[in-house]
């Protein structure tokens, strides 16, 4: 493993886009992408994104833990498909001064 102690914290981010897709009747009862009460895939999916977000380090071999500062989930319907556009944008400090002994 490197030794990161010595250098200086930079702020990261990434970007991951995936499209779901889904039966057009289902595409079509369900409001995707709107933040309402009836949203039942875009809540669910939001929470999804955000634990996955949270659990990189467990999902993916030799990642280190990292202190997300932000998780953006944005979810977009697309009659095409037919289904969602899904992006997922994530910002981090890194390396992380709080948990390395630093200010």
């Amino acid at each position: 493993m490197v030794d990161v102690s010595d250098k200086p914290a930079t702020e990261r981010s990434a970007i991951a886009e995936g499209r779901v897709v889904m039966r057009k009747a289902t595409l079509e009862t369900d409001p995707v992408g709107q933040r309402e009460k009836r949203a039942t895939c875009s809540v669910p999916a939001r929470i999804a994104g955000i634990m996955a977000a949270k659990r990189t380090h467990e999902l993916i071999p030799l990642c280190h833990p990292l202190a997300l500062s932000k998780v953006t989930l944005d979810i977009v319907p697309e009659k095409k498909l037919p289904g969602c556009v899904v992006r997922a944008t994530v910002k981090a400090l890194w390396p992380d001064r709080r948990r390395n002994g630093g200010p």
